[in-house]
Order: structure tokens, then C-alpha cells, then sequence
């Protein structure tokens, strides 16, 4: 049984060939979880060693990088929604065993993400003090901060571009060669923070500058490992020699899912925007507990990403190959082991909440904010994987409305005017906040469950 366990850890790791659409649905789905789980695992690694990094600098540091960070979610909610394109269709033309197809796509994404992101860089760095300034920030906040928020805006384009190639390589079933990525990227981050934050020999410290620009460093090399693999044909995805001149009728293909996958997250990104701005209302160690209370949310919920991307992916793969009722039990599988996992971690936070939040910043007000913060997060935790599977389902099977229709709903309907009312009209105040974020989780679990349960998805044609 071990040497059956240590096997399968190794094909997951190495990126050993596999046909998810045959063979055991348990053993596919861990195939392709196993290095998405790390992939996101590193990804939260690296935010909870940027926050403690920054949190050394300073309360105004890190309120700087909760709000910048909160407007960058835009930018990944649109570089998210455009990953979701390739990821199905290359998916689907993965499991039609059409590879060429798949290469089209990719090179259109590409394409089309390149000119999206110049046209975000510019007005986004040229108004980023007005920017922090609107989500509530401090003048103390804007004048230690700009450099900051004003480097990450400019390397959108990385930002952007690493989230669609690795959605190309998750589309094939190539999540071993997703996990590298961001392990190269975010370990090189790992080691660049503190040399830029606080100076090493001839490398002056930038502050809290560094962080911005250690990310973009190396989120950079990463974007250009995963161009190499692309053009060095080591995936089954090959892009060289591919025509970049528009076409038409592929990139129609990719604007229909794009767009709404997109605008999917751009809603719980605003939504997150919102709550961030109520937050802002009650001083800079409201922010600061919220902001570490957040990271350490992320630094475990972004593995259950890795495992509801396994199952997006899994659907993909098995409609494209005519086998929904597969897709299905896949999903179902992984939205238990999601849940398991889920609340065995939430009692974790409810019992240390204090002592977690401790570890990052020395504020007594900010110390109680994130420690009241992480024990409501943990009340509802496994709502959010509840909900986060199904949801991840329905865009891989390019069904990218329906997900979006209920953020509208559960986000911008439900979660910010009860977070209004039970922050500042009861007085509840970070904690009013996040249970109002506990709610909308539940509503939107228990609504896509059972539009799941329907099956529509299994018909959806892209």
C-alpha cells in the first residue's frame, strides 16, 4: 500500500503522462490535484513570507499591501476569467485527442491577454495615489505606499500572463509543469523579499518597494520558463511557428467564456473591494488584522483551489470525451475530500486564532481585529469549499455564466449590504464584516450544489 502511495506522489510530481479519461477517477483526480495543491500551496507560502516581511516595516506598510492587494484582485479577476478560455477549450479538445486545436487556442490567449494588459498598465500606475486615496487609505498610507502600488500595477501583464499559461498547461492536464512554474516564481520571491525590503551588500533596502519588486522579478522568470516550455515543444500544447495575426472565429471562442468568466470573478472581486473600503472605515489596524486574517485564509484555502482546478479540468477532459457521467463522480469525490479538509483546518484557526495572528504583526488593536476576524473565517470555513468545487466544475465544463450569476447574487445582492448593516449599522464593525462573508458562502454552497445536482452542465457546448 506505502509503495502504491509513494508511485502514484511520484507520477503526480513528475508530470508522468495520463489519460484522465480512462482508468480509476480516484487515481486521475489525484494525478492531476496532487501538484495543483502544491502549486496554490506555494502561492499562499509566499503571501504569508511576503506579510511577515512587510509586517516588520510597519502598520502603514501593511495596510499599503492589504489595500494595493485588494485592487489587484481586479487584475487577477481578469486574469483569472481569461485562464478559464484556454483551460476549457484545451481541455475539451485534450480529451478529443485534438492537439492542434489546442495549440490555436492557446496562441490566440495569448494574444489577446498581451493587449489587455497595456491597456490596464497605464492609467492604473499613472493613478494609483487617487487609487489608494479612494479605498480609504491614509495620506501616511499613499506617501509610504505609492512605489508600492505603482510597480504592481505596471507588471500586470506578468501577473496576467502567469495565471493563462498555467490555466493552458491545467487545460492539458500538465499540472506538474504548473507546479514548477510557481515554485520557481514564488521561491525566487521567497529569496528576493528580504534582500530588496531591507538591503543586502551593494542591493539597498527599498522598504516596502522591495516586495513589489521582488514579485515582479520573479513572477517574470517564471512567465518566461512557461514561455519556453510552450516554445520548446515540451508540452502537448506547442505554440511555435504559430500565426499571431487575429483569428477571428478562436478568438470569438475565447471572449465568450472569457468574458464571463472574467466578469465572474471581477463581481467577488469588487464585492472584496467593498468589505476592504468598510474595513478601512474603522483605522489603519483594522486593515492591518483583516489583511493578515485574510492571508492566512488564503495560505490554506488556496490548496482547495488546487483540488476544485482537479476537478475543473477532470470535467473538461471527460465531456470532451463524451463521459459526463465520469465528470461527475470525479467532482463529487473531490468535493469530499475539499470538505474534510476544510474543517478539520477551521477548528486549527478557531483554537490559535490569537497566536497566528500574533506571529505577524505586534499591534495590540490589530492583534484583536485579526484574531476576532479568523475565528468567524473559521466558523464557516468549509462553506467555501462547499461551494468552490461545483462552482470550478461548471467553468470547466465552459459554463462560465452560471457562476457568474450567482457572485452577482450571493456577492453583490446579499454580502455587501449585510456587511454594511452588520458593521457599521450594529457596530460589529471587522467582525460584522466577515460574518456577513460566512453567509454569502453558505447561500452560494447550498444554491450551486443544487443547480449541480441538475446536470445542465453536462450539455454545454462551447
Amino acid at each position: 500500500m506505502q509503495g502504491k502511495i509513494w508511485t502514484t506522489l511520484r507520477r503526480a510530481i513528475t508530470g508522468e503522462m495520463h489519460d484522465y479519461t480512462r482508468g480509476s477517477i480516484r487515481q486521475g483526480i489525484v494525478l492531476l490535484a496532487i501538484p495543483m495543491m502544491l502549486e496554490m500551496a506555494m502561492e499562499s507560502v509566499f503571501a504569508l513570507v511576503d506579510t511577515f516581511f512587510v509586517g516588520r516595516i510597519g502598520v502603514y506598510a501593511l495596510t499599503t499591501i492589504g489595500l494595493t492587494e485588494v485592487m489587484m484582485t481586479l487584475i487577477y479577476s481578469v486574469g483569472i476569467g481569461l485562464s478559464l478560455a484556454p483551460m476549457a477549450l484545451i481541455a475539451r479538445f485534450v480529451g478529443e485527442k485534438n492537439t492542434a486545436q489546442a495549440s490555436r487556442a492557446a496562441g490566440q490567449s495569448i494574444v489577446l491577454t498581451l493587449l489587455l494588459s497595456a491597456l490596464i498598465a497605464v492609467p492604473a500606475y499613472l493613478y494609483a495615489a487617487d487609487l489608494l486615496r479612494l479605498m480609504g487609505a491614509s495620506e501616511e498610507v499613499v506617501d509610504a505606499g505609492i512605489g508600492y502600488t505603482r510597480i504592481m500595477f505596471a507588471g500586470n501583464g506578468i501577473i496576467m500572463l502567469l495565471f493563462l499559461l498555467n490555466g493552458i498547461f491545467r487545460g492539458a492536464g500538465e499540472a506538474a509543469t504548473a507546479m514548477r512554474v510557481l515554485w520557481i516564481a514564488n521561491g525566487i520571491n521567497i529569496v528576493l523579499d528580504p534582500i530588496f525590503i531591507f538591503g543586502l551588500g551593494p542591493i539597498p533596502g527599498f522598504g516596502v518597494e522591495g516586495a513589489a519588486i521582488a514579485t515582479t522579478i520573479g513572477r517574470g522568470l517564471g512567465v518566461a520558463y512557461q514561455l519556453y516550455i510552450l516554445f520548446s515543444g515540451r508540452s502537448i500544447v506547442r505554440i511555435a511557428g504559430t500565426r499571431w495575426r487575429i483569428d477571428a472565429s478562436m478568438q470569438l471562442r475565447i471572449v465568450r467564456i472569457a468574458a464571463n468568466g472574467a466578469f465572474q470573478y471581477l463581481i467577488g472581486s469588487a464585492s472584496w473591494i467593498f468589505l476592504a473600503r468598510v474595513v478601512a472605515s474603522f483605522g489603519d489596524s483594522a486593515v492591518a488584522g483583516y489583511t493578515v486574517a485574510i492571508r492566512l485564509i488564503l495560505f490554506t484555502l488556496l490548496p482547495a483551489w488546487g483540488l476544485s482546478n482537479a476537478a475543473a479540468t477532470f470535467v473538461g477532459q471527460n465531456l470532451g470525451a463524451q463521459q459526463p457521467g465520469r465528470a461527475e463522480r470525479g467532482v463529487w469525490w473531490t468535493l469530499g475530500i475539499t470538505s474534510v479538509y476544510l474543517l478539520v483546518l477551521s477548528f486549527g484557526y478557531y483554537i490559535w486564532a490569537g497566536p497566528l495572528v500574533q506571529a505577524f504583526t505586534e499591534d495590540p488593536m490589530a492583534l484583536g481585529y485579526g484574531r476576532d476576524a479568523l475565528q468567524v473565517f473559521a466558523i464557516g470555513y468549509v462553506f467555501f469549499g462547499l461551494g468552490l468545487i461545483p462552482v470550478q466544475a461548471f467553468n470547466g465544463a465552459g459554463d462560465t455564466l452560471t457562476p457568474t450569476l450567482l457572485n452577482f447574487v450571493c456577492f453583490w445582492l446579499l454580502e455587501i449590504p449585510l456587511s454594511y448593516y452588520l458593521a457599521v449599522g450594529l457596530g460589529l464593525e471587522v467582525r460584522g464584516v466577515i460574518w456577513a462573508v460566512v453567509v454569502a458562502e453558505l447561500v452560494l454552497a447550498i444554491i450551486a450544489l443544487v443547480l449541480f445536482r441538475r446536470g445542465h452542465w453536462k450539455t454545454k457546448v462551447i
